[in-house]
Parts: structure tokens; sequence; C-alpha cells
């Protein structure tokens, strides 16, 4: 996958790239990473991106004179890619959404700034807005950075274990369940006996009521589109869980 970033900071990107999933999967040539600086598509010797909103109010907007230059010359380039602006407003992004996109060949994600970018972009420019959670940053570069990581984790082998994307809060619809590893006591706390015992039919099912507990405890809306079964329900409904109230 080649992942380009439009960005007027490109050099953000420089210590994240060099750490963690991201340095793996780039080392491995899973992940062609690029930037693009948004300055050298301007026209003026300022290299100017921004200007004042017509209307008045505070603080500056993104043009869109730059923006469209470098998504338009990028477009040429094979294959084509998909154009995601990165914005409050856009579609919560989430692991089905990540699953997706891993499955395209190339992304570009642009990065605004300021008070935030001239309408035209998103109506005339991109292929679609994303929101990684209901805040406001200071600028699209770490949205970005959140937004590979979680995409990233899809393609396969990108994990060290090929089945840790699969297996991770919120990928089977619920949080997921308590993990522990030696020593077997830590100030005398612990590791329940239950995954002592070899038996892994009985661990299975510990961590399974383990993360239904967890979610209807911590988050109890995710049980509204969860895939449950039988014993689920049962187990669910000792804790107290109406399906009928939630929500």
């Amino acid at each position: 996958m080649i992942i380009e970033v439009i960005t007027i900071f490109p050099d953000f990107f420089d210590s994240p790239l060099r750490a963690g999933v991201l340095r793996r999967a780039v080392d491995a040539g899973i992940i062609e990473f690029r930037t693009v600086n948004l300055r050298d598509y301007t026209s003026d010797r300022h290299r100017t991106t921004d200007d004042r909103p017509f209307g008045g109010g505070e603080g500056m907007v993104m043009i869109p004179e730059p923006i469209f230059k470098a998504v338009d010359d990028l477009r040429r380039a094979s294959p084509p890619p998909e154009v995601i602006m990165l914005t409050p407003r856009g579609e919560r992004l989430d692991n089905r959404i990540a699953r997706e996109l891993a499955n395209k060949k190339r992304l570009v994600f642009l990065c605004g700034r300021y008070e935030g970018i001239d309408e035209r972009v998103a109506s005339g420019c991109i292929d679609r807005e994303l929101s990684i959670g209901d805040y406001v940053l200071s600028g699209g570069e770490t949205a970005a950075l959140v937004a590979m990581e979680v995409i990233t984790r899809f393609i396969p082998g990108v994990l060290g274990c090929g089945t840790s994307a699969e297996n991770d809060s919120f990928t089977t619809g619920l949080i997921e369940h308590p993990q522990y590893t030696r020593p077997r006591e830590f100030r005398g706390m612990k590791v329940p006996d239950v995954l002592l015992n070899g038996n892994h039919r009985d661990i299975a099912t510990w961590r399974r009521q383990q993360s239904l507990r967890l979610t209807y405890e911590r988050r109890p809306d995710l049980l509204e589109k969860a895939e449950l079964d039988r014993d689920d329900m049962e187990f669910l409904k000792r804790l107290g869980y109406r399906p009928e109230a939630a929500g």
C-alpha cells in the first residue's frame, strides 16, 4: 500500500515512522509512505496556504488552490488514490472502515490546520471525510497518524501475529478480555486459576465472559450491535443486562 499525506508540516511524521507498527510496515516494504508539502503547490513568494474567512470571524482558513493542485498532481499517478480529508465532521473511523481502507492500494490523507479548509475542497476535491473522535486537534497530522496505524494493522504481514488485529478490542464488537503474564503472583494479586489449568475450553469461556463483562460495565452501547449467542445472553442477564433497556 502507498500512503501519502498532504501537510504543511512534513517533518511531523519523521519520528512516529521510526517506531512501532508503522516502522515495521515501512521496513518490510508493506507500506510506502510519502509526505507531500502543501507549500510546494502555492503560487506566491510567501508560499501562502491560508487566508481570512469571508463573512468575518476568528482565525484563518486554508485556501483551496494549493490543495486542488496537490490532489490533481497525485491523481495523475497510479494506482488511483482514495483521497481522505481528516475533519471532526467526517464519519467516525472504526474497525469496519479501517478494514475497508486496508484493502486499498493507495491512500492520500489531507491534513487541515487553522479554523478549517475552504468548503470547495470538500465538495470538489476529495473522496471521503473521516474523524477520529468528537474533539478538536490543532491539525490533521495527529489524526492521520491514528488513521494510518488503525488501517495498517489490518494489512497482512504488518503485525507479528496474523490474528492479533482480529482479536483486539472492538474488532469482535466487544472490549478485549484481561491479559496476564509472569509472575503468577505480584503484590498479592494472583493470575486467575483458570488461565493456569491448561484447559483451553475453560480458558476460552472465561475470556469470552470477561470480555462480555467489561463491555457491559464500560461500553454497554456496543452490546446492541455485537453478535451474541444464547450463552452470551444468559451470562449477560446474570450481570443484569436487559436488551430492551440498553441505550
